[in-house]
């Protein structure tokens, strides 16, 4: 059996997430594994579809079909959530990296790539054939 404090946990970890109710298609599923019979006859494994976001959740961890129908809509929220921090994540990155190309190298930066431009000219030059005639 589920507590009622879980299940307020759930409640607002959903409205946090944005997931309502109304959103859900909820089926039942026979289900399988460790259990005994009780599992393998019952159709205790919930299926959770969410509309908005397309995603689709599957839960049987209990015997018991409420406890996998709250820890499938946990689930389903977590997932939501996720999603949307790896998405912000990645945006903040390309904004930082476009941030990092637009700013200015520092004097030393910009002479030390100098040099090193300077130097790897010069190697070139007496590479080619007529570098070397040119220094006769």
């Amino acid at each position: 059996m589920i507590s009622p404090e879980t299940i307020e946990r759930v409640r607002s970890l959903m409205e946090e997430a944005s997931v309502f109710e109304e959103d859900l298609e909820e089926s039942f599923i026979l289900g399988g594994g460790p259990g005994g019979q009780k599992t393998n006859k019952t159709s205790n494994v919930v299926r959770l579809s969410h509309g908005p976001s397309g995603l689709m959740v599957r839960c049987g961890e209990t015997r018991s079909r409420e406890t996998n129908r709250w820890l499938a809509r946990r689930m389903l929220a977590e997932l939501i959530l996720e999603r949307e921090r790896v998405r912000k994540s990645a945006a903040r990155q390309a904004a930082e990296k476009i941030r990092r190309q637009k700013r200015r190298r520092s004097r030393r930066q910009k002479q030390k790539m100098l040099a090193d431009k300077h130097a790897r000219s010069e190697v070139k030059r007496l590479r080619s054939v007529y570098g070397i005639i040119l220094e006769s």
